[in-house]
């Protein structure tokens, strides 16, 4: 079984999760800047072996798209035609990014840490990854 890599996709930046080949354990992975996405999804393929994207998906509070949500649609698009033979699933992302921050702050991250917006992309890609195992376990 290959493991699966996530997305948080922004319009800047894009944080980025993995699991462990048995799909058991989420880690934020890193930070990139959007337009590197691809560039860097490419080279990490070339030394993993990956089964799934899955791509955080911007809801508002009901549960409908917002104006993120179009965006992160394109990023998908993209991301299945460059590489198609790798299946891509999406998950709700409402509520991670204020999750990543209380995360941090309970690790005892210094302030300085918990400003820098890359730290929080990639746990929040890692929470969206971690939730979307136990719903599938």
């Amino acid at each position: 079984m290959g493991r699966i890599l996530c997305f948080d996709y922004g319009a800047k930046r894009v944080g980025v999760a993995v699991t462990d080949e048995q799909r058991i354990i989420s880690t934020p992975l890193l930070t990139c800047e959007n337009k590197k996405v691809f560039e860097f999804t490419e080279s990490y393929l070339n030394e993993n072996n990956v089964d799934l994207f899955l791509v955080g998906m911007p809801l508002d509070l009901r549960g409908e798209p917002t104006d993120s949500t179009a965006i992160t649609k394109s990023f998908i698009a993209k991301l299945s035609s460059q590489f198609s033979k790798i299946e891509i699933d999406t998950y709700d992302e409402r509520y991670t990014s204020k999750i990543a921050k209380d995360s941090l702050i309970f690790l005892g991250k210094n302030k300085k840490y918990r400003r820098k917006k890359s730290n929080i992309d990639k746990v929040s890609a890692s929470l969206i990854l971690q939730s979307y195992l136990i719903r599938n376990s």
